[in-house]
């Protein structure tokens, strides 16, 4: 799917990759287990889409997964904060070892929630605009901020080795990448007839092959499906991301994407992507089921262990602990406007029924975590794959 050209670097010499432009000649074949896995990644995406607007409140469900998203997409760049350093973050407890973390997943939310907004608005087509646009939330203030943040590179960039000559892999210099993002932002639009999953999975490895900015390319690249899903009306709410399976499979990513540029084998990468769509939308509708149950139990679980006024109070805190499942007391005691020693009553009365669990053993300042939702987005070692 492209060719190797050779350059120049001063007195080096070095090979950088030159894509294709899309679609692909001859158009990719789906075999009989490619059809199988695009059909069960459509269903997927189908039932997911019924079960998020069942929930009573989809909203802390896709912030919950964005969370997710952020973080692990993070963690393949080599970030080392959790969901749960994230959630304490958010409410101002920064882990001192990774302070850096929490701004590059911050920005990632930021981008993401940036791109969604802009892909809604009827006057704003999906361009490179958007791309850059994206790409500028993504970096600023944080790794990468004095990489050119918000602008399609200058200079020849490359990905492994500690130079050029050691790389494993050079993407197209800059005279050939610029025409690539014209044909690559013209196919976004192409009305050809073809599987709309099978063009996100084009268009997902031609973004990485073309590696158009200094810094963030992977990232950019991964949250690209999701504005793609959304974009193609795929999903009606951003609620599948990716980089949960991608880190699963994390060096059979690489070798999917790395077989597109080196041997042209789009087949074996399509079937990657159309297996992750397909688990990961199954998994997510699985999740969203879990929650409206714990929901359901925790209510029943109050209401027969607290009086009236604390089950109102407690059942108002459940919503907040949807969308941020950390808590310190000041926090319950702002998101149900109740005295500090109320509050501090509240949350000792939810651990002792098995609501709410102490973070840590910290007599001043305690945190409360609502353990059984942050279980639910749990990083995953692997997923339940076909034969």
């Amino acid at each position: 799917m492209g060719a190797p050209r050779k350059m120049l670097s001063g007195e080096a010499e070095y090979f950088a990759f030159v894509p294709k432009p899309l679609p692909p000649v001859p158009p990719v074949v789906l075999d009989e287990k490619a059809q199988m896995l695009l059909s069960n990644a459509d269903r997927a995406l189908g039932g997911l889409s019924v079960v998020i607007d069942l929930l009573p409140d989809s909203d802390y469900f896709i912030f919950s997964y964005l969370r997710k998203e952020a973080t692990l997409s993070s963690k393949i760049e080599g970030t080392r904060a959790t969901f749960i350093d994230v959630a304490k973050a958010e409410i101002g407890e920064v882990d001192e070892d990774t302070p850096n973390d929490y701004q590059e997943i911050t920005n990632y939310i930021d981008a993401i929630n940036h791109g969604l907004k802009r892909t809604r608005e009827e006057d704003f087509p999906f361009t490179l605009r958007l791309l850059r646009e994206v790409h500028k939330k993504l970096l600023k203030d944080a790794r990468g901020q004095h990489k050119a943040p918000g602008e399609f590179r200058q200079s020849q960039n490359w990905i492994g080795g500690a130079t050029i000559n050691t790389a494993s892999y050079i993407p197209p210099a800059v005279e050939d990448m610029l025409p690539i993002l014209d044909n690559f932002e013209k196919f976004i639009h192409d009305k050809q007839p073809m599987p709309i999953l099978v063009k996100i999975a084009l268009i997902h490895s031609q973004f990485e092959n073309i590696h158009p900015f200094l810094d963030g390319n992977g990232r950019i690249g991964r949250l690209l499906i999701t504005l793609l899903l959304c974009h193609y009306n795929l999903l009606s709410k951003p609620t599948l991301y990716l980089s949960d399976y991608f880190h699963a499979y994390k060096q059979e990513y690489y070798d999917r994407l790395h077989g597109v540029h080196e041997k042209g084998d789009i087949e074996s990468w399509v079937k990657f992507f159309l297996e992750g769509v397909w688990l990961v939308g199954e998994e997510a509708t699985n999740t969203a089921r879990k929650i409206n149950k714990i929901k359901e139990n925790d209510i029943k679980t109050i209401s027969t262990n607290l009086n009236a006024k604390a089950s109102k109070s407690a059942i108002a805190l459940l919503d907040y602990l949807f969308r941020q499942p950390i808590a310190g007391v000041g926090d319950i005691e702002r998101a149900v406007n109740l005295s500090f020693a109320n509050a501090n009553n509240l949350a000792k009365r939810l651990v002792e029924i098995g609501i709410l669990q102490p973070l840590d053993n910290r007599k001043r300042n305690r945190l409360f975590s609502y353990q059984k939702y942050i279980q639910l987005f749990k990083e995953r070692e692997s997923y339940k794959r076909p034969a």
